[in-house]
């Protein structure tokens, strides 16, 4: 334990050190991908929105830096024209306003950010269906598109924010919208063996399951690694909020597999089921998200089952401290490399991800100490 604190501390500092840099670079933006060291920049609309205010609340609270609070509230404030501009949001309300509104909210207890959280956890269970109890994915990109039957494995995230909801508001509509999609997850997108489709695609009038689909995986019946890492985390919570078993039980089904398939510096490839002839990209950001869900499930679990979850979400975080870090190289803004943004599009391929970022520091916070959740 005491060698455990002393890697968790150094890599602590290395983070506060490389933020303090990186903030006065980045400002009150949104960054997305790394590219040549420098994070791009997004559209507050995009799906990343929240993950670089978020990283700022974490640090803020360990810090009290005004300066990073200054730029985290700033960031928060574009979003308003987001929820005003209807047509670009998405399922990723959740990733977006629990990073931002429901943060600020449980840190300083300001009451715009919580309307601005309860009017998105609003819009958000507005894209229920309830023919296929799913959280609708996406909207057509392009004329003719239609996936208004799409439900994707990374919401499983997202209905945090509408469990906050319920609670805080004793409204349980947003809890039930919430335990009906999770139980479309349990019950549609893991399989016997732990592993996770990434889309699934029912008929939007019936409800009736149609097909899986590949989206960010090597194919419909492979293993992306991200979305087992968005499963677990997501699953967890899901459990937190609810007491209910059979989400405790799948997270731990999904982590098995997850676990029994890392390779030995305990960084995932792209894909856990990816043909010998595919390059095994690493994608630093699903080690990192799981990581975090980990060491949350081992929370949730009694103390004779929780050594495992810990351990491999610690092993984890170390890993990406010591072998994919980039803390001494005052070329990049990013804090982990070797992430995979989306292989079949050929985008973002061994590069620094915000999310991925956002997760480490969480992660790290975690291991500190820090119990609050701002999922």
């Amino acid at each position: 334990m005491v060698q455990e604190q002393k890697w968790v501390e150094e890599a602590w500092n290395d983070i506060l050190k490389k933020l303090n840099r990186t903030s006065k670079k980045i400002g009150a933006n949104f960054p997305h991908i790394s590219k040549d060291g420098n994070y791009e920049l997004a559209h507050p609309h995009w799906w990343t929105a929240g993950f670089w205010p978020g990283q700022l609340w974490l640090v803020y609270r360990h810090t009290k830096d005004e300066a990073l609070r200054q730029m985290a509230e700033d960031c928060e404030r574009q979003l308003d024209k987001v929820i005003s501009d209807f047509y670009r949001l998405d399922h990723d309300i959740g990733f977006m306003w629990t990073l931002t509104s429901v943060a600020r909210w449980k840190i300083l207890g300001e009451e715009d950010s919580r309307r601005r959280a309860l009017l998105a956890a609003n819009l958000l269970m507005g894209r229920f269906n309830a023919n296929g109890n799913f959280i609708r994915a996406w909207n057509p990109w392009f004329e003719g598109d239609d996936n208004r039957g799409y439900a994707i494995i990374d919401c499983a995230m997202n209905l945090s924010l509408l469990f906050w909801a319920s609670e805080e508001t004793g409204d349980p509509r947003y809890k039930a919208v919430a335990m009906k999609h999770a139980d479309t997850i349990v019950n549609h997108f893991v399989e016997e063996d732990g592993s996770v489709h990434h889309i699934v695609h029912f008929d939007p009038d019936t409800g009736e399951r149609r097909e899986f689909i590949g989206g960010q995986g090597y194919s419909p019946h492979s293993a992306w690694s991200r979305g087992t890492a968005w499963a677990i985390y997501g699953l967890t919570l899901c459990y937190q909020y609810t007491k209910e078993v059979k989400y405790l039980r799948t997270a731990k089904k999904v982590a098995h597999f997850f676990i029994a398939n890392l390779p030995e510096d305990y960084v995932p490839h792209w894909d856990f089921r990816i043909p010998d002839e595919v390059k095994p990209y690493r994608d630093s950001s699903a080690g990192a998200i799981a990581a975090s869900g980990l060491l949350l499930l081992a929370e949730s679990v009694p103390s004779t089952e929780s050594d495992i979850y810990r351990k491999a979400g610690v092993n984890i975080l170390q890993s990406l401290y010591e072998n994919y870090g980039a803390w001494d190289d005052e070329q990049e803004d990013g804090l982990i490399l070797a992430g995979t943004s989306h292989y079949p599009e050929q985008k973002g391929l061994e590069k620094p991800l915000i999310y991925g970022d956002y997760f480490f520091v969480e992660g790290m916070a975690k291991l500190k100490g820090e119990t609050q959740l701002f999922w």
